[in-house]
């Protein structure tokens, strides 16, 4: 299973090496905004240009079933963005989403268990009378 949390280049979304598509998959915003960027950083500097040529050979393309993965649900594409860029809080999110699941479940659990208790006694109670 590929890395999540990995660049890939995006040549599924990418006009000429997948590079601009791939940093804006990574970052989670418009792949219009990185190619702007892109642009205009080519005008201000040529290592740009350069850096550009570097990572669309260097870098990985993005697997197949990474797309159809991530394609398929919307909310872990988001989930991933945010690992990415911030893991720390990403980690806190998701230890206090199991921690909330936690207290749910052990609600469940007592609900069910003290009634059952409750139950069992009635039940012991009518067989020996």
């Amino acid at each position: 299973m590929p890395r999540r949390t990995r660049f890939y280049l995006d040549k599924r979304n990418g006009r000429l090496m997948g590079v601009c598509a791939g940093i804006a998959d990574y970052v989670g915003v418009d792949p219009l905004w990185v190619r702007v960027a892109a642009v205009l950083g080519a005008f201000a500097t040529g290592w740009i240009l350069l850096a550009y040529f570097v990572i669309g050979f260097l870098a990985a393309d993005k697997p197949a079933e990474l797309y159809e993965l991530l394609d398929r649900d919307p909310v872990e594409r988001r989930f991933w963005q945010r690992a990415r860029l911030s893991p720390r809080r990403s980690m806190r999110e998701l230890r206090s989403t199991f921690r909330d699941i936690d207290r749910r479940l052990a609600s469940i659990e007592a609900h069910y268990t003290s009634s059952s208790r409750r139950l069992a006694r009635e039940i012991d109670a009518l067989r020996h009378q």
